[in-house]
């Protein structure tokens, strides 16, 4: 073994002229000459993520925010809630202006209404560094310089899911990252049922960044081994080639029906197995009345979910039967839970793993998400990496992420969460350093009516996003080849010394220096930096590294030296399948931290939550939004190829994947040619809450009635010839549905949504998501 894979080495740099730097889609070198910027892939990762070809246009296009700006009605009669913010002009300032308008604003604030009437927005995707994250920057600041904020729980990818594992399994991190690797489905699983897929364009993503992109290598090896992956999904490329996967095009949505007529099989047929659900589960008598139709007089058998799902009743029998007796491996994606009833494939994917009594081998059993992030499926390292604290929130109010409209447009009003009932606080100012609502957020024009209630809306940005647009202050700030920076995760063992390789754009300044200026005028300099700049703030960092390597007997690099070598190996843990292989090889002695203590089959806590909409065990509940004959396409709004969420959408590679600069709308040819429809056809797709431009593609690998847009194009928000509002670049926002998947997790519903489909053959609309507004004078 070499140097490069020793714990606590140095590793060499192998490419001198080029400086380490780490994205969250993959370690990277790359070299400014103050002209072009050229980037390459770290050495060793056997299947870089081309998401790297984005940087090179990224660091002087003409998006970039050059300057303060402040928005002229803000100016002009002071806060409060205006029906043109997102319509208006902007007004350029000098940065101790704008600094001023900011410091004497949240002072404003804090004082007549106090930390409980801000929120700190930002979303954590904005960098893989861990000290320039700027989700950890804004609520640092907020804490140590206000008292603390209002904040939202959980996430958009996982927001249902993070709250029903911990009462079903244990904690999300754990059932999710501490579990079967990908070493595991190599050597040792012979069937791996995937509920939504395993895309390769999600799973070589990971928020820290990832020096070695290695699924789609496991994957080959274990279908070469003879492992069988079935791809539920109603999109064939949710699953790569090398998996030689078996595609069951199911219906969106039913993957529940379909999980629950698997079961009835193994049940009925005596194949589930009883000594499991015995000696590990809880609760399966009421799900056992659930399934057998003794609770509500529908039995769940394989006929019952066939016409529910599209899928013959004997493939699933059939597929069912196929199981036990073989290491199966069940996962559920992200993409399963972004819908309304999000919970239930995710409980009862749980349920049909503990039936085949798989739960806790290694290369078996239940591993939620999977496939779906970079994190997931990797040993953990064995000592801890750089996180920037955040200091301690005064204000106990929050809100489940997905749910910031309701927020805004209705304070004070009261919604359910997790067994909790809870009020939505009202919000004066809203304060956003990373992250853009508008790609994460549903239902586009709503959001924007409540963003439009506020005071005042801070957004610090490297672009002109919507959400800059939307903002009444704009700071602009450095992106990350313009500073320095620590890159890790806590599932790769690379560590990453991020050499800034570009001075910062026009008047772009880092986040830590902007706040750093406002805790000055604010009075609270010293509790934010804790004395020190941004280097010493590194420094500081790396050494909670350095002390555990050391403490392992494991050589320990200062920090100097580990800048100049740019990167260091770390030890990992031993691949040991975590809590869920512990519990199963010693249930009284490593219980679950559920009610039970045990697998929850069903749960009695949750019965006694009462919600409809979520009852004590995993159930088939349709969703109340369905295709008709206004809207009959279902659509899928799924995660992009060419970009991380919406990071850098005028970049070469998501560019590549567009026609004529718009986002591609993938339908069946059936479909299509229903509609007139042609390839490369511009074409609108609408339904009763917006609409959106896209570029047809036609793609057999499609269930026909199923249309995909995917998520991330840049808002570009105009109106048809007859006044309609639209995005003109391919924003399916515009048309998902902003409710909460249940009253138990409030989590995001943007996966699907219904529409129709048409050719438009109306004057086509310029394209102006990339073009930023120009700065007027006060006066005009």
């Amino acid at each position: 073994m070499g140097a490069a894979s020793q714990p606590g080495v140095p590793v060499r740099d192998a490419m001198a002229d080029f400086l380490p730097h780490s994205a969250h889609w993959g370690v990277f070198r790359a070299r400014w000459d103050g002209q072009r910027l050229q980037v390459r892939p770290h050495p060793d990762d056997p299947d870089p993520n081309r998401l790297i070809e984005n940087l090179p246009d990224a660091l002087h296009h003409r998006a970039r925010v050059t300057e303060p700006m402040v928005r002229r009605g803000w100016l002009e009669n002071g806060p409060g809630p205006d029906p043109r913010r997102g319509r208006d002009d902007f007004v350029a300032v000098s940065w101790p202006r704008a600094l001023e308008l900011v410091a004497a604003e949240l002072g404003r604030v804090a004082r007549a209404h106090g930390p409980a009437a801000v929120f700190g927005g930002s979303y954590g995707w904005s960098s893989a560094g861990r000290f320039h994250h700027a989700q950890s920057q804004v609520h640092r600041f907020l804490n140590t310089v206000l008292g603390g904020y209002v904040r939202s729980v959980n996430s958009y990818s996982a927001g249902a899911a993070a709250v029903i594992l911990p009462h079903v399994l244990g904690p999300f991190e754990e059932v999710a990252r501490r579990n079967v690797t990908w070493d595991q489905i190599a050597t040792q699983s012979e069937v791996v049922l995937a509920f939504g897929g395993m895309a390769l364009k999600n799973s070589q993503v990971a928020s820290g960044g990832i020096s070695r992109h290695t699924e789609r290598a496991a994957m080959q090896a274990a279908a070469q081994r003879g492992c069988r992956f079935i791809s539920f999904s109603p999109i064939r490329g949710d699953m790569p080639e090398e998996a030689r996967p078996e595609w069951v095009a199911l219906r969106p949505a039913t993957d529940t029906a379909l999980m629950l007529g698997m079961a009835h099989v193994l049940f009925s047929e005596g194949l589930h197995d009883r000594a499991f659900l015995a000696s590990h589960c809880d609760g399966w008598e009421a799900f056992e009345a659930y399934l057998c139709g003794r609770s509500d007089g529908v039995v769940k058998s394989a006929a019952w979910a066939a016409p529910i799902c599209g899928v013959a009743a004997d493939k699933i029998a059939a597929l069912a039967r196929s199981l036990p007796g073989k290491r199966v491996l069940v996962s559920v994606a992200h993409s399963l839970q972004r819908a309304q009833h999000g919970e239930q494939p995710v409980w009862m994917a749980a349920v049909l793993a503990a039936m085949l009594g798989q739960i806790g081998l290694p290369g078996g059993g239940y591993n939620y998400a999977l496939g779906t992030l970079a994190h997931y499926g990797r040993r953990a390292n064995a000592v801890p990496s750089a996180a920037l604290p955040q200091g301690n929130n005064a204000v106990k109010d929050f809100i489940p992420v997905a749910r910031i409209s309701d927020m805004l447009l209705q304070p004070g009003a009261a919604f359910d969460y997790d067994g909790q009932r809870r009020h939505y606080p009202h919000i004066r100012l809203a304060y956003w350093a990373g992250g853009n609502p508008f790609h994460h957020h549903q239902d586009l024009l709503r959001l924007a009516e409540g963003l439009r209630r506020l005071d005042t809306f801070i957004v610090h940005e490297i672009g002109w996003t919507a959400t800059a647009r939307h903002a009444d202050i704009v700071l602009p700030c450095t992106m990350t080849l313009e500073r320095e920076d620590i890159g890790a995760a806590p599932t790769d063992p690379l560590m990453v010394a991020m050499h800034r390789v570009a001075p910062p754009f026009a008047q772009a300044r880092d986040d830590y220096d902007i706040f750093s200026d406002l805790a000055q005028r604010l009075g609270r300099h010293e509790a934010f930096t804790e004395g020190r700049d941004a280097r010493g703030w590194l420094r500081h960092l790396y050494d909670k590294t350095r002390v555990a390597l050391e403490a392992k007997g494991l050589p320990a690099p200062d920090f100097d030296q580990f800048w100049a070598a740019g990167e260091l190996h770390l030890p990992q843990r031993p691949d040991d399948g975590g809590i869920l292989a512990a519990f199963r090889a010693d249930p009284q002695g490593k219980p679950l931290p559920t009610e039970s203590g045990r697998i929850q089959i069903s749960s009695a806590r949750i019965a006694g939550f009462g919600y409809a909409d979520c009852p004590g065990h995993p159930a088939w509940l349709a969703m109340g939004e369905q295709p008709d004959a206004r809207h009959p396409l279902w659509l899928v709004a799924n995660q992009p190829e060419g970009r991380l969420h919406s990071q850098f959408d005028y970049g070469a590679y998501s560019q590549s994947l567009k026609h004529q600069g718009r986002e591609r709308c993938s339908l069946h040819p059936e479909d299509a040619a229903a509609r007139g429809i042609a390839e490369g056809d511009l074409v609108r797709l609408f339904n009763d809450r917006g609409a959106c431009l896209a570029s047809a593609h036609l793609d057999e690998g499609l269930l026909p009635g199923v249309a995909r847009l995917p998520t991330g194009a840049w808002l570009d928000l105009g109106e048809d010839d007859q006044g309609r509002p639209l995005c003109r670049h391919g924003n399916p926002n515009m048309l998902t549905l902003d409710i909460g998947t249940s009253s138990l997790a409030q989590g995001c519903c943007g996966q699907l949504t219904v529409a129709q489909i048409e050719r438009f053959d109306g004057p086509v609309p310029p394209m102006q998501a990339y073009e930023p507004p120009q700065a007027v004078p006060l006066s005009s």
